[in-house]
This record gives C-alpha cells, sequence and structure tokens, in this order.
C-alpha cells in the first residue's frame, strides 16, 4: 500500500507550531521546537538488556514537539495520535496513570526530579506528532526523549547526551515497566547522519563508524506491518527473563558463582561454548542468538568501515534470521516481510525492528531500487495478510542527526 507523501520537516514544523501556539495560547514566536528521530538498529538486535553490542541509525522520520513553557507549573499535551488531552502539575506527574498516553512526558518529569542539582520551575504545553506509524522503530523512546529536551529547555538545563541516556532509560524501565537497555536512546540522541553508531551497552563506551569515501550510497527502507501493540505487553519481558534464566544456567554449569543477576554478557564466551548444548532447548536458543549476535556486530563494524554494504546487508539478514529461530520473535506478518524485503531487487539486508513482535521490519538498499522493493511487497503482502492490506505501508528513508531543539526559522 503506497504511504502519502510525506511533508517536509519545515512545513511539518510550520503547521504544528501554528497549532501548538493556538494550544498554548501565546504568540507563535513564543513556540520551541523539538526534533526526536525515530531510529533502527542493522545490528545488534535483542542483545541490549543484556549489555550487549549494538549498532543504531537514527532516520530522516522524527517526532515533533512543538510546545511554549509555562509559568503554572503544569504540563499539559495535545498528540496527533492519541486522542484526549494530558494534563498534570509538575508535582503530581507520579500520579499520571500509566495506561494513558502521557506516561512517558509524566515519566520525564519525574527522571529530571530525581537528578541531583535539577528543579524544574515550568512546564510545557504543546502538541505533539509523529512521522511514521508506531512499532519497530523506538517511537517511545523518542516520545520519551522529546519530553525530556522539552523540559530542559523549558528550564533552561544544559544536559550532556549521556545523562539524558539513563534519563529516558528510567522513564521506560521504571515508569512504565519495560526492561530494555540503552539501544533505542542512545541511538535517537548521538547518531550523525551516514555513520554507524556502534556501542557497547556493557561499558557504556561508544563510537560512530565512517564509512570508506569509496562506499556506495544507501537507503533505509521501513515496512510497517500494521499489526501494533504496547511493547511492554508483547512476548519483550519474557525473553528478557529467558536471556537472564540462560546466563545464570551457564554460570552455574560452569561452577561460577551467580549472584542473581547475572546477564549474558557476564558468561566468558568458552562457557557458552561449553556447556551451551546441556541448556534447555529454549535457554540455549537465546544464549545462541546472544553470542551470535555479538559476533555480528564486530564483524559489522569492520565492513561497514570498510564500504562493503553487501556484506554488511548479509549481516543484517542473518541477524534476522537469528531472531526468528534462536531469539523466536516475529509475527507471522513480519515474518512475510522479512522474507520479501531479504528477495527483493536491491536490498542488502532486512531483519525486524525493534522488539520483534509487532510492528515493522526494516533493510538497507541500493537507491533507484524504490519501485522494485514496492511492487514485490504490493504483490505478497496483501495476499497473505488480507485483515492488513489497507494498513500496512512502506517508507523509505535515510540516515540523519540524532534529536535536538531547532530553530523554526532553520527548518
Amino acid at each position: 500500500m503506497p504511504a502519502e507523501p510525506s511533508p517536509t520537516l519545515a512545513e511539518r514544523a510550520e503547521r504544528l507550531a501554528a497549532e501548538a501556539a493556538d494550544f498554548a495560547g501565546v504568540p507563535r514566536a513564543a513556540i520551541r521546537l523539538i526534533r526526536s528521530p525515530y531510529r533502527i538498529c542493522p545490528l545488534g538486535a535483542h542483545v541490549d538488556h543484556q549489555l550487549g553490542r549494538v549498532t543504531g541509525m537514527a532516520i530522516d522520520r522524527s517526532i515533533l514537539l512543538a510546545f511554549a513553557p509555562t509559568a503554572d507549573r503544569t504540563v499539559r499535551l495535545k498528540s496527533h495520535e492519541f486522542d484526549g488531552l494530558v494534563e498534570f502539575a509538575l508535582g503530581e506527574a507520579a500520579d499520571t496513570s500509566r495506561s494513558s498516553w502521557g506516561c512517558y512526558a509524566a515519566g520525564a518529569v519525574g527522571a529530571l526530579a530525581r537528578t541531583n542539582g535539577v528543579k524544574l520551575t515550568r512546564g510545557i504545553a504543546g502538541v505533539v506528532e509523529g512521522g511514521l506509524p508506531i512499532g519497530g522503530l523506538s517511537s517511545s523512546a523518542a516520545v520519551s526523549v522529546a519530553y525530556l529536551l522539552a523540559l530542559e529547555t523549558a528550564n533552561d538545563l544544559t544536559v550532556n547526551p549521556v545523562v539524558n541516556i539513563r534519563l529516558e532509560q528510567y522513564i521506560e524501565n521504571v515508569h512504565i515497566g519495560l526492561n530494555n537497555g540503552i539501544l533505542d536512546q542512545s541511538a535517537i540522541l548521538l547518531s550523525r547522519r551516514g555513520k554507524l553508531l556502534v556501542l557497547d551497552c556493557q561499558t557504556e563506551q561508544w563510537e560512530l563508524v565512517e564509512r570508506s569515501p569509496e562506499a556506495a550510497d544507501f537507503g533505509i527502507v521501513v515496512a510497517y506491518s500494521g499489526v501494533s501493540s504496547a511493547l511492554a505487553a508483547t512476548g519483550y519481558n519474557t525473553r528478557v527473563k529467558e536471556c537472564r534464566a540462560a546466563a545464570g544456567a551457564l554460570l552455574d554449569l560452569a561452577g561460577i558463582p551467580d549472584d542473581g543477576a547475572a546477564v549474558l554478557r557476564d558468561v566468558p564466551f568458552e562457557v557458552y561454548e561449553a556447556f551451551v548444548a546441556d541448556l534447555p532447548p529454549e535457554l540455549g536458543k537465546r544464549a545462541r542468538h546472544f553470542f551470535t549476535e555479538n559476533v555480528r556486530v564486530l564483524q559489522g563494524r569492520r565492513v561497514w568501515a570498510q564500504g562493503d554494504l553487501v556484506r554488511f546487508g548479509e549481516l543484517i539478514t542473518e541477524s534476522g534470521r537469528s531472531s526468528i529461530e534462536n531469539y523466536e520473535c516475529g509475527s507471522p506478518e513480519l515474518i512475510t516481510l522479512y522474507d520479501v524485503l531479504c528477495a527483493a531487487e536491491g536490498v542488502y539486508g532486512a531483519r525486524f525492528s525493534g522488539g520483534g513482535f509487532r510492528g515493522s521490519c526494516v533493510g538497507l538498499y541500493r537507491p533507484g531500487a524504490e519501485e522494485a522493493i514496492r511492487a514485490a511487497v504490493d504483490r505478497a503482502f496483501p495476499s497473505a495478510h488480507p485483515h492488513l492490506a489497507d494498513r500496512y505501508e512502506l517508507h523509505f528513508c535515510t540516515s540523519d542527526d540524532g534529536a535536538a531543539a531547532l530553530s523554526l526559522n532553520a527548518t
């Protein structure tokens, strides 16, 4: 199903600024703007919560938040994606319902309130809008980052991106109840156009890897399945528990003390090799995905720097296959999209995006192959899943910079 032509960032910003000025009851000149991009993870699927190595990249589709500071210490928000208004006082953020779409804004207030030296004196009144369907591109992390940056801007705070990574993790881990790692918010905050973010979730060291100047260009295809649900309500947390159980079992088999909080990164590779066959089948699969995925990240970093997009794409596809066979995630709709994209002309490689239980598949492709890719998806997906024939979407994107406050005159 073809997506409607996307408005430019400047068009979105202008329209949203006018709407936010009316909503907040302030002149347009008082409106400020946050752009928080969606992200993809080419390699490093499902390993950040086990402190593995991951890669990330922001894309040129984003959540926009147009807002004005409020002097009465209230947060008032309107969304283009969700019904109803959200309103709460800064001191009442903890009481905001976690089933409300405003829970991410409330979590941002709570995270900042816990930060040493930070005192929030102003809230925000604004309008938030997403630029892509929700599902698999870390929309929750993107909107959380947008709220953090807006509150920081409104209160004249300068916060290091590394600190904001931790603040966003607090929002999702503590306030929302999703046991994820630091991949999503790191990619959203640290990415730079055309570069590959490589992050070690254990040491928290990261680098932005350039491609060889001779490397071919690439685009990013996002195939939205039409399946959407809150990630905390899927099998995501179950897989996290299974990975931790695999870590504890491997250490126990090797006679290594375990304090009960071990993750798979705590397991030496030689212990994995020696004892993975002794694990219960499902735990063995989770461990196998973690250790092979870490190898793919290291290989991917090397071939990316060499400009070898063909091999990089093969690694992405291998990651996707391991997600299906070893991590055992993926709905029938996502598996169809994965199979179609991997076989489509011009696609270097593809895999599920996000937690892998709903949402989107993403792939890297050769520019100029857009129509062939669209034809392949349009030919296969509606016939395989007719109940989603009017809901799936295909978007062609590029990489982009990380989240930032923008000048309305510079968009």
